[in-house]
């Protein structure tokens, strides 16, 4: 079974996608337009392609359509015929899609790895302190960062800071669960609840809110 995980809280839902397909076989699972091909044609590395094709592959598994989606300036995709709001993710080996008819939505997958140590100038702030979860601090790091993904997404703004204009609030690492944030980048300063799931490979964090 291709979807690895999914789940759907009133009218979001979101899945992701184990990419263990060819790209012959990722082809045959969503109907293949002159369009889509052309913009294949714009990726060489394998690795790109497989991803490209396995959101497709997704988005027809959850939506049950064929939808094209296209970018807005920001490099937001949308889906062409206004039908949900969406957002996609992808790391090594796996892609994510999240999906509402009228919700903003955010999503955001990462790779588990150290890297994430060595670069916490970039996203975190003096406020936010990462917790101690199975030995060390990664796990929280990654959620940290994801969940700042996850909210520039939703945020769909220019001139995201996110030390300056996002804040994660201090929360606990389980296997999954929910933490608040609060964006500063509006004067709404919404705030929004991060859901989140570990996996050995990978952490997911998620949100929407109601427009």
């Amino acid at each position: 079974m291709p979807i690895l995980q999914q789940h759907q809280i009133d009218t979001v839902q979101w899945a992701v996608w184990q990419i263990s397909e060819s790209e012959a076989q990722l082809r045959l699972l969503f109907p293949f337009s002159q369009t889509e091909e052309d913009q294949l044609q714009q990726f060489t590395a394998p690795h790109r392609r497989l991803e490209w094709l396995a959101v497709r592959a997704l988005l027809y598994t959850l939506s049950g359509k064929h939808l094209k989606i296209d970018y807005n300036v920001n490099g937001k995709p949308y889906i062409a015929d206004g039908s949900y709001h969406i957002s996609i993710s992808h790391t090594k080996g796996y892609a994510a899609v999240i999906l509402s008819p009228d919700a903003e939505v955010g999503i955001d997958i990462e790779q588990y790895g150290k890297r994430v140590e060595k670069v916490t100038s970039h996203y975190l702030r003096p406020d936010e302190k990462p917790a101690i979860y199975q030995g060390d601090q990664i796990w929280s790091l990654l959620l940290h960062w994801s969940a700042k993904e996850t909210i520039y997404k939703c945020l769909n703004l220019l001139e995201v800071d996110l030390i300056k204009h996002l804040r994660i609030f201090p929360f606990q690492v389980q296997t999954e669960g929910v933490f608040r944030a609060v964006e500063y980048r509006t004067p709404q300063q919404h705030e929004y609840n991060i859901h989140y799931r570990l996996h050995s490979d990978f952490v997911l964090t998620y949100t929407w809110i109601e427009k």
